[in-house]
């Protein structure tokens, strides 16, 4: 709630930023064009703070990161990142630049019109540039698995094998380099060295950072999060890890609004009498959304209890571990339930995603 004297809207770019502040007493309005370091930043809002009276600051969330909001809020000075999907901004204003900007961010600051994202603790940013580096890896070796696979599809090349990239897929893989690739020539040759390096090396990028994740996840301030996590199935150390670093103060959200958080409700169009539902709403986190689509897709398959499982339960309180087992048996039933509906298996498994997401909740917040 904006109780401040002034109101100061940043636009802040890598390279510059500007300021527009706002005296709620005068109406006054001064701004400034600023370099884009953080010290002349605050600076200057310290500098219009101490000759206005108490200011509040408010800049949009994006690349530039949550350091200006650190720094502001070690200053003494309150600071808002909005979201920027949830700024009002006119229909009818067809001009826009960084000054604009900037003055309608103090207006709206101060009419309380801004929707607040929550700056994440060092810790807790730390721990998010690991999984999403390791989630950049995945994305790559994808990537470049089927440009070498689809190099082999164009010779008429295909593995009869049923298990792909594995220890048996890696020697066929070098056996076909050997024998030539079918008489191929030098480029495609060179093509596919090149393809099967890249393969190589993201893979054994990725396998270290499952190994930094792994050593994090067991000892630091989310591992008892990530170990409760872990008693629902689908939910391995590093899923519950990276759910864990991305949604951050669990206790911020309800069983009812996560899955409204992560973009997993449905859209709706309601006007008059007429009520239209759509497909999910897709926003919030895109991380944290992933990985419980792919979560929930393993209560498809009948719920039997393993090694894995009750060594996972062993390690979690006994209140967590029962209520991950009632959380698999009430998805598996979900599952059946829809399934017996003849929803189409991706509807039905974002469904589960959507209760899987509260379950996981009931576990973070658990004493």
């Amino acid at each position: 709630m904006f109780n401040e004297r002034t109101a100061i809207g940043l636009d802040v770019h890598a390279r510059s930023v500007r300021a527009a502040a706002i005296d709620s007493s005068t109406g006054e309005v001064i701004e400034a064009r600023l370099p884009a370091t953080t010290a002349e930043v605050v600076a200057w809002v310290t500098q219009i703070a101490a000759r206005l009276g108490p200011a509040h600051a408010a800049y949009e969330a994006g690349p530039t990161g949550f350091g200006l909001a650190r720094r502001l809020d070690a200053a003494g000075i309150a600071v808002t990142v909005a979201a920027p999907s949830k700024i009002i901004r006119p229909a009818g204003d067809r001009i826009k630049t960084d000054a604009r900007d900037a003055l309608l961010l103090s207006r709206l600051l101060r009419m309380d019109e801004l929707v607040a994202v929550r700056v994440p603790t060092e810790a807790e940013e730390s721990a998010r540039d690991l999984v999403r580096a390791r989630d950049d890896a995945r994305v790559e070796l994808m990537a470049a698995r089927h440009r070498l696979s689809k190099l082999l599809l164009r010779r008429g090349i295909v593995y009869a094998g049923t298990n792909a990239w594995s220890r048996d897929h890696d020697r066929w893989l070098r056996a076909e380099r050997r024998d030539g690739l079918d008489g191929a020539g030098i480029g495609t040759l060179a093509a596919f060295d090149a393809g099967y390096d890249a393969v190589t090396q993201i893979v054994a990028r990725k396998d270290g950072l499952d190994r930094d994740i792994t050593a994090m996840a067991a000892d630091s301030e989310f591992t008892a999060v990530t170990t409760r996590l872990g008693c629902l199935r689908g939910i391995s150390t590093l899923t519950g890890f990276a759910l864990a670093v991305e949604i951050g103060d669990w206790n911020r959200l309800t069983g009812s609004s996560i899955a409204a958080y992560l973009g997993l409700v449905p859209s709706e169009h309601s006007s008059g009498g007429s009520r239209t539902l759509g497909p999910i709403t897709k926003t919030g986190n895109t991380h944290a959304r992933r990985l419980l689509i792919e979560s929930a897709w393993y209560h498809k398959h009948p719920y039997r209890i393993g090694k894995i499982m009750r060594d996972r339960w062993a390690h979690a309180p006994a209140t967590a571990a029962a209520r991950g087992d009632a959380g698999n048996r009430r998805l598996h039933h979900r599952w059946m339930v829809l399934s017996a509906k003849q929803k189409k298996h991706t509807v039905a498994n974002t469904a589960i995603a959507r209760e899987l997401a509260g379950w996981c909740w009931s576990l973070a917040v658990m004493d």
